[in-house]
């Protein structure tokens, strides 16, 4: 995907050991075990929590009502990615990004913990900030971690993040199916534990094979002196403060938090590229390839309102519009988020040999995201063959059709926009441009649960066919400018 590109490898590229597998450097293996631990845990618990949340109190659940418990879901799946910010920002100037991930993971093992032992709303509130915020650290920086493994220019990056993709796709097949048992067998906390667990063990290996990564990410690359940090942390304190304010005085509510979250991404978003825009320390070449990614993010918002309704509108199909029966036995409805990462599992490897086996000769960037985003328009639109059916009467096997196309429109957007995140990003922002490319999958997310709340099985084909066509125009109108964009890109195919 990346050629021409005329910078050195910087000082993290240059030490890492030179030692491979599969032809890919040999750091990728433990950033794929700790990413997909991370991976089962997070999408393990995000599988069964709206259920847990407007399921009746005599079915384990909390009782709220459906609509604001999708929105819940929404809103949370944005602020993991809103919290990328802070992950990204300690990393790049606390604690590098090698230490950023490693204590990130533990703040996550501790929110899946308050999930699994704290009782009600609390531990649902303790538990998901956590979880939040350790996801916010570990994330973003497993993926701009990678990208420090390869010299800008390196034909292999596609097909190393689309392997990196398969560890990440491997953890949310596996987490579902595992908490979903146990949530029907034992309760919601029993599911909850189990992701606990889940990170417990990507963490180990962490550990245990750190020394594959040598030296990178370990220094911050623009270290944060005494006299920045006064008044972040002043800020940070008079934004909790307006943040408490705000729930004590109703102004954000559990039934408008993801439009909420929407908004503050939002804001967040373009303050970042402003920023990143004016600051002194991004070269006129940098600059360049930071507006490129702008049409890049619209998009990426885009494809990520629609795919993350995974867990919000089609986790309400499928515990409503689904016939789970296999065989006489009846799958958990959690299930519908283990589907689409088994196409992943299968496709992945195909996708990096092709895009490996093409390098310089594969569709350029903007143009696989147009590709990508069409793709998951018209998946949706595929819903509308099942439109207008009563009860339980969607076929699984329709429904697995439909999650290959998921699969396929994500394996030409996504792996590659993480990579080309890495290696358009401006040196002294490498990290906290990786959150930005979070951003956008925020406020996709958290705009999977404000449109959730207009999805009912009565308006099924307007549901699906409207949120369809605003996305394969979405998807035009990138292929229409992709030559635009390449030119900003400088050297990034």
């Amino acid at each position: 995907m990346v050629v021409r590109m005329s910078e050195e490898p910087t000082a993290a590229e240059q030490s890492v050991p030179q030692r491979t597998v599969f032809g890919h450097p040999i750091g990728l293996v433990n950033l794929f075990g700790v990413e997909l631990w991370e991976r089962f845990s997070f999408y393990g618990m995000l599988t069964i929590l709206g259920y847990y949340l407007y399921y009746s109190t005599t079915e384990g659940g909390l009782g709220l009502d459906k609509a604001t418990g999708v929105g819940i879901v929404g809103a949370y799946g944005g602020l993991v990615y809103l919290s990328t910010v802070l992950g990204g920002w300690i990393a790049d100037r606390v604690l590098g990004m090698e230490r950023t991930v490693f204590y990130g993971g533990f703040v996550v093992m501790a929110g899946h913990i308050a999930l699994a032992l704290l009782p009600g709303l609390t531990g649902v509130g303790v538990g998901l900030v956590l979880v939040a915020f350790g996801s916010g650290g570990l994330k973003a920086n497993a993926s701009s971690l990678l990208g420090t493994l390869y010299p800008k220019g390196d034909g292999r990056v596609d097909g190393g993040f689309t392997l990196f993709y398969f560890g990440i796709n491997l953890g949310g097949f596996l987490g579902p199916l595992l908490t979903g048992l146990l949530q029907r067998e034992w309760g919601f906390h029993y599911g909850f534990g189990a992701a606990s667990i889940g990170m417990a063990l990507g963490l180990t290996q962490y550990v245990i094979f750190r020394r594959n990564l040598g030296t990178a990410g370990r220094q911050a690359p623009n270290p944060i002196t005494a006299k920045e940090a006064r008044p972040l942390v002043l800020a940070v304190i008079v934004g909790l403060i307006l943040i408490a304010a705000a729930f004590a005085t109703g102004l954000i509510t559990l039934d408008n938090l993801s439009i909420a979250t929407t908004c503050v991404i939002v804001v967040a978003a373009i303050a970042y590229f402003a920023r990143m825009l004016t600051s002194p320390k991004v070269n006129a070449t940098e600059r360049s390839r930071v507006r490129a990614f702008i049409p890049l993010f619209i998009a990426n918002a885009v494809f990520w309102s629609l795919f993350q309704q995974t867990f919000t509108v089609l986790a309400v199909y499928a515990d409503e519009r689904m016939d789970w029966n296999i065989l006489g036995w009846t799958a958990p409805s959690n299930w519908i988020g283990s589907i689409e990462p088994v196409w992943i599992l299968v496709l992945s490897p195909l996708f990096a040999i092709m895009w490996t086996k093409l390098g310089n000769r594969a569709p350029t960037t903007p143009r696989k995201f147009g590709l990508g985003v069409i793709g998951m328009g018209l998946a949706f639109w595929l819903f509308l063959t099942m439109a207008g059916g009563e009860g339980k009467s969607s076929p699984a096997l329709m429904v697995m059709v439909i999650m290959a196309a998921f699969a396929v429109s994500e394996l030409t957007l996504s792996p590659t926009g993480l990579a080309v995140t890495t290696q358009l990003a401006p040196e002294a922002f490498r990290a906290q441009m990786m959150a930005l490319y979070f951003f956008s999958i925020g406020i996709g997310t958290s705009t999977s649960g404000t449109v959730a709340r207009f999805y009912s099985p009565e308006r099924e084909f307007v549901y699906f066919g409207v949120t369809g066509a605003v996305a394969i125009l979405a998807g035009l109108v990138v292929l229409a400018i992709a030559p635009r964009i390449s030119r900003q890109m400088v050297g990034v195919h």
